[in-house]
């Protein structure tokens, strides 16, 4: 059946359930019932009449005084009460038909935009612009074609078989490829969503990522505290100053220019609909973002539990934990295998507080919009007697905030349902992430570009590296400092495996975050806020700058989390960037299909966007 069949087989569907009366449908089921009904009761009457023989009840006082007329009309009441349950139980179940049918009617109409790609795989016979980290690889580093093909294939065919055929080059598996074409039940399809074509590997806008990731790596132990307007830090003020003179750099500026305050800090790209190529792009600062502290409030508070409270308080990599900086062992991690390495682990619990230590919370993500979530629900505790939240109201579009006999709760617009619409939200996300990765654009890793760098560098390779990150400040400090071209990593095996473009952890980030804000009041200003002591990052102080809100620093954690891996060195600018907005469009779908559910008086959605536009959904 072809595609159009299909949705006319949908729609012709829809129309039925829709536009007829639901009554002779509802009366076909109450009739099957009943016929069940008395079936099941014959068949136990025998049961009956036995056992009350048994028990001496057919010649009781009660069964003599039996009037043939009321026990006829009880009987009429009977049926009537049966027939009244029976009708609004199977308007019920109607009506969760309609629902879904138009739901997946709705979704279904929702245009494929286009899903344009750099061209790099295309455009490189040896296959240097594109992911094929695990495949086997020449002492280049450069994959082996016959292995990249096998990959393509199944990518091509979606058979699982094929991926049974995918040759690796070591004993790291794909992560999961063929779990993105998994089909959500809630939301729009990975194909329906759009994010702009990634950077080419020759691009200015590519060398100004490595750029700054060069020196990420070289800052990765200082503190945030240090990222203010009146640093001194000399290694800050270098990376300002080469940052500053990049071409096609991305990242947040104010009145054109990057200043400490606001260095690394994130942004978020939305593919231009308006452009019919899908080739355009639109650069976005998220409203509270460039405000206070580097690190969201949401990662400096106890999260109570119930009973239980979860610290904000982390294990961190010690200064110096850098990997992958030599040749050996970044080829052993190309080609999927282990290096033998370890994080070395501080002993003592701390705040966020460096680049490094954003880049180890990321790590393996600890209590995230989870932990926000309780943070904004639980109400402060009186006295402190326990650990307590902030109790910020529920966004004011909530139908039980001014309802005068009800409250929202796990069924619908209490904390609890925000609580279970996070956690499945995630693996809808990893589905549109993953089939952009592994089926349109198959994005080479930062760790990967590094390793051409290094042979260009080192070797007079004549890779296409754009030459200002060849001829960049922080490529030569870098080498000074590490004793090499390649990226330095935070974390022993790198990325994981799978493509670069565009970010998994980013993704879930925009789609909570923008849960969260639709849920409570973005607008709240979250009192008593912290930052880390910067001579004690195992304690905070008071923060006392301009006020923080709930918005501002929702979208502030969607960035920490999105942006702390690129600290580690294993995400671009623009895989975060462009993830952030794809993982809201995805929560946007998915709150439309959650209010078509309800059965309260609810308007709509009302939230701000990480473009700073104020929408109703």
């Amino acid at each position: 059946m072809s595609d159009s069949n299909v949705h006319q087989s949908v729609s012709n569907d829809r129309s039925t359930v829709d536009q007829t009366n639901p009554q002779p449908e509802i009366e076909h089921h109450r009739k099957r019932s009943l016929r069940v009904g008395r079936r099941s009761f014959l068949g136990h009457a025998g049961l009956f009449t036995t056992t009350s023989v048994v028990a001496g009840m057919v010649g009781s006082p009660f069964a003599a005084k039996q009037n043939p007329a009321s026990a006829q009309s009880a009987s009429a009441q009977t049926a009537s009460a049966q027939t009244a349950e029976l009708n609004s139980h199977e308007q019920f179940r109607l009506k969760a038909r309609q629902v879904r049918v138009k739901v997946a009617d709705e979704n279904y109409q929702v245009a494929i935009p286009p899903h344009p790609t750099n061209g790099d795989e295309e455009r490189y016979a040896n296959k240097i612009g594109s992911d094929s980290r695990a495949l086997p690889h020449n002492e280049r580093g450069e994959v082996d074609l016959q292995a990249f093909q096998s990959a393509v294939k199944a990518y091509t065919t979606g058979d699982p078989n094929d991926f049974e055929q995918i040759i690796l080059g070591g004993t790291r598996k794909q992560l999961n490829p063929i779990g993105s074409l998994a089909v959500s039940l809630t939301g729009c399809n990975a194909t329906q969503l759009a994010i702009p074509p990634a950077p080419r590997l020759d691009s200015p806008e590519r060398a100004a990522e490595a750029v700054e990731l060069y020196w990420n790596a070289l800052l990765r132990d200082v503190s945030f505290a240090e990222f203010q307007d009146n640093t001194s830090n000399p290694l800050v003020l270098a990376a300002i100053e080469e940052i500053n003179q990049l071409v096609d750099f991305r990242g947040p500026k104010l009145n054109g220019r990057v200043t400490p305050q606001i260095l690394f800090r994130g942004s978020v790209t939305y593919a231009d609909l308006a452009d019919p190529t899908g080739q355009s792009a639109i650069y976005v600062i998220p409203p509270g973002v460039l405000e206070g502290p580097y690190i969201s409030q949401f990662l400096l508070r106890d999260i109570p539990v119930g009973p239980q409270v979860t610290s904000p308080l982390i294990q961190t990599a010690l200064p110096g934990n850098d990997f992958q900086v030599e040749y050996e062992e970044w080829l052993t991690v190309q080609n999927g295998n282990e290096s033998g390495k370890k994080i070395q682990f501080d002993s003592t619990g701390r705040y966020i507080s460096t680049p490094r230590d954003l880049a180890e919370f990321v790590h393996n993500a600890g209590a995230l919009f989870g932990g926000a979530a309780a943070i904004l629900g639980t109400k402060p505790s009186p006295g402190n007697l326990v650990v307590g939240g902030i109790g910020a109201p529920f966004n004011p579009s909530n139908p039980y905030v001014n309802s005068k006999t009800q409250a929202g709760g796990a069924s619908t617009f209490g904390l609890a349902y925000v609580q279970g619409l996070l956690p499945s939200t995630t693996s809808r996300a990893i589905r549109v992430a993953y089939w952009q990765k592994f089926y349109v654009h198959r994005t080479l890793r930062p760790e990967a570009y590094g390793g051409l760098v290094h042979h260009n560098a080192a070797n007079r390779a004549d890779y296409p590296i754009h030459s200002q990150v060849l001829n960049s400040q922080a490529l030569a400090r870098s080498f000074s400092k590490f004793g090499t071209y390649l990226l330095p990593q935070a974390y022993p095996e790198g990325a994981p495996i799978h493509p670069s473009y565009p970010g998994g952890a980013a993704i879930i980030a925009g789609a909570h975050a923008t849960l969260l804000k639709a849920l409570f009041d973005e607008n709240f200003v979250i009192p008593d806020p912290v930052v880390p002591d910067p001579n004690d990052p195992t304690k905070v102080i008071p923060y006392t700058g301009a006020p923080l809100t709930v918005g501002g620093e929702l979208n502030k954690l969607a960035l920490n989390y999105a942006y702390g891996r690129n600290a580690a060195g294993i995400h671009w600018r623009s895989d975060a960037a462009a993830s952030l907005a794809l993982g809201e469009a995805l929560a946007i779908s998915i709150l439309r299909d959650e209010k078509a559910t309800y059965r309260e008086n609810f308007g709509g959605f009302t939230f701000t966007k990480f473009d700073g536009t104020k929408v109703t959904i």
